[in-house]
């Protein structure tokens, strides 16, 4: 754990969501499809909170955890800077495997977008799921990203030099079965952990929810900086056309295995 939060004290989240505005862009398209109308959201493992600001400015009723303490703190300066604090009933540095301070049954909805990259053994994301169960109301819906395996192993086969140890093809074989990547090289997204597709849902359902949708937030990363550049010179309403469609596809099945992230929705049992 010491290394992943290593990485995330110097990485920037807020500006990577910022960078790649097309994963927050699908996922809140069909997060706020299915959010009550108000109520009471936890975001667990959260980051910097770049959804739970969004939350907040819709009027819903926010409670924040992550992991990594400097996170918490960018948060509350985010709250505080945009006028939001009164909408957050609290900032947690914790787990998501032990969110001892939370009640059973306290949210409409919760969303975990990050936790479950980072947790390799079974029985770790078993717990972390457990938990979101126990904190969301009945029939509160939950929000939660995975990153999946056959995208990691065409990154690796596309850029191997920048994936160590993913550079021959021994490894990627041994990452293809396991789903563990440990990055050899410092300062470098590491101790991650990616599903197979097909595995998603059957693991949710063996937690006890009930399977709504599975969405690839963004299946855009597959265009590389000269792709963006030529839609972006064609102006701002072709480029919403091309977002707009990304979005659209977003739960097409078969895109699934070219997005970077996914995310499931499911409803609590």
């Amino acid at each position: 754990m010491s290394r992943i939060l290593e990485y995330y004290n110097q990485f920037d989240e807020w500006g990577r969501l910022d960078r790649e505005p097309i994963e927050f862009q699908v996922n809140w398209h069909y997060i706020k499809k299915y959010l009550p109308e108000t109520g009471r959201v936890l975001d667990n493992g959260a980051g910097p909170g770049k959804y739970s600001m969004k939350l907040a400015r819709e009027g819903y009723k926010v409670t924040l955890t992550d992991l990594t303490p400097k996170l918490v703190e960018v948060a509350k300066g985010k709250a505080m800077e945009f006028g939001l604090e009164e909408q957050f009933e609290g900032f947690y540095a914790v787990d998501a495997r032990e969110l001892k301070m939370l009640e059973d049954e306290q949210f409409d909805a919760s969303l975990m977008l990050g936790p479950m990259y980072h947790l390799q053994e079974e029985k770790d994301r078993v717990k972390a799921v457990q938990e979101l169960y126990r904190v969301t109301k009945k029939n509160g819906f939950v929000f939660i990203a995975f990153m999946p395996r056959v995208r990691h192993i065409l990154t690796s086969l596309l850029s191997p030099e920048n994936w160590k140890p993913n550079n021959n093809m021994e490894t990627i074989v041994q990452f293809s079965h396991s789903g563990c990547f440990n990055h050899t090289d410092e300062g470098r997204f590491t101790g991650a952990y990616y599903f197979n597709i097909e595995d998603i849902n059957p693991f949710m359902e063996a937690q006890g929810f009930e399977n709504i949708q599975l969405i690839g937030s963004n299946a855009g990363t597959i265009l590389n900086n000269d792709s963006w550049n030529y839609w972006k010179d064609k102006g701002e309403q072709e480029l919403q056309k091309v977002i707009d469609l990304i979005i659209e596809k977003g739960t097409d099945p078969y895109i699934l295995g070219i997005s970077s992230h996914l995310l499931y929705i499911g409803r609590k049992k």
